[in-house]
């Protein structure tokens, strides 16, 4: 059975912004616990021509609500963008993850080869999610999970990967999944 632009979109864009809530969770209690400011972690960067943990975490959200809005031909969810605290960023993220849930499958059919417009240039859909947006998102994803991991917050690289949805409300699959090779 041959995978759907659904599949290879909405349920890793959920996986991973779902993990991404969950390490600024850990990220919260980091903060309390060694009391620190959470202003220094917001606005930290791996090097100071990349953007700042916080633009990283609106970057995952963006990438990922404007390629699913744009294959399902709906208006983007255009958050504010204006997030001053880790849980203003969760909010974002749950917002974004609920924006997700609610395309089906059918609203991403025969977008494969259907050109869509990124800014002024236009791609196939499945090169546009595939070879530009995923890569974006896994980057910006990436980048944030490595800056709160330089700072200090303690966590595992399975703290990234999370736990894809499907596997929510099986207790079986879920074992399988989290438990260590």
């Amino acid at each position: 059975m041959p995978v759907s632009m659904y599949q290879i979109s909405v349920p890793v864009f959920v996986q991973l912004l779902s993990a991404l809530s969950h390490v600024i969770g850990k990220a919260e209690d980091h903060v309390r616990a060694k009391k620190l400011d959470e202003a220094f972690l917001l606005n930290m960067r791996l090097y100071p021509d990349m953007y700042p943990f916080v633009l990283q975490v609106q970057q995952c959200c963006s990438h990922a609500e404007r390629i699913c809005a744009t294959l399902a031909g709906v208006p983007p969810l255009a958050l504010p963008k204006n997030e001053k605290s880790f849980a203003e960023l969760r909010a974002s993220i749950a917002k974004t993850i609920a924006f997700l849930n609610s395309f089906t499958p059918k609203q991403f059919e025969d977008t494969e080869d259907r050109i869509v417009k990124n800014g002024q240039r236009e791609f196939a859909g499945r090169i546009l999610l595939l070879h530009r947006t995923l890569p974006h998102f896994y980057f910006h994803c990436t980048t944030a999970y490595d800056i709160l991991r330089h700072c200090g917050v303690p966590l595992i690289k399975h703290d990234f990967i999370g736990i894809p949805p499907e596997f929510m409300d099986n207790p079986e699959e879920l074992k399988k999944w989290t438990s260590d090779p």
